[in-house]
């Protein structure tokens, strides 16, 4: 696992040890999620939920993003975290946090400019969590959600409108803006 552009090119990631434990994102699948926004970055302020290694936010800031908060459950993951972020470079633009996604984002307020969605799968935590983000989205911010392709995501959520998938194998991506900006 690798980042794949920006000042942190070709750097590798620590990814956390054991089967099953986190499901980290395929280069061709970050990639693509990252040139579908690639103008949004720069500068942006990013949220990484659901962390696991923290490639997603890592790259976000590599690629020129202005800070990224991590959030995961796991202290194991944010340890990962902690060292992925200090072996990239990052580390000074990165808030690392434990926490479970729902109590967080009960208590944060925002906004993020581009929110990083890659749960567990087959646990249905993108629909629990999609409807607390609303909120917490900057006028045209973004958030992409991973998740199995057999999800069954909502088209709307509140103001939130899913405005693309991508599918890549087994993985789907959805994209989902405030509704005026769709």
């Amino acid at each position: 696992m690798r980042v794949i552009a920006g000042t942190a090119r070709g750097k590798n990631l620590q990814a956390l040890p054991g089967e099953d434990v986190t499901r980290p994102t395929i280069n061709r699948v970050k990639e693509a999620m990252f040139s579908s926004v690639q103008f949004l970055v720069p500068g942006a302020r990013v949220l990484d939920l659901f962390a696991g290694s923290g490639q997603l936010g890592i790259e976000a800031l590599s690629r020129g993003a202005k800070s990224c908060v991590f959030v995961d459950r796991s202290p194991e993951a944010l340890a990962v975290v902690t060292a992925n972020c200090k072996a990239a470079g990052v580390d000074r633009q990165s808030d690392i946090r434990h926490g479970e996604a729902q109590a967080f984002l009960a208590n944060i307020r925002g906004p993020f400019d581009l929110v990083l969605l890659d749960p567990p799968f087959h646990q249905n935590l993108l629909v629990q969590v999609l409807p607390l983000l609303q909120d917490k989205l900057a006028p045209g911010g973004v958030i992409l959600a991973e998740s199995e392709r057999e999800a069954d995501l909502p088209e709307q959520v509140g103001a939130l409108v899913r405005t693309k998938q991508y599918f890549y194998g087994k993985i789907m991506v959805s994209r989902y803006e405030r509704e005026e900006q769709a």
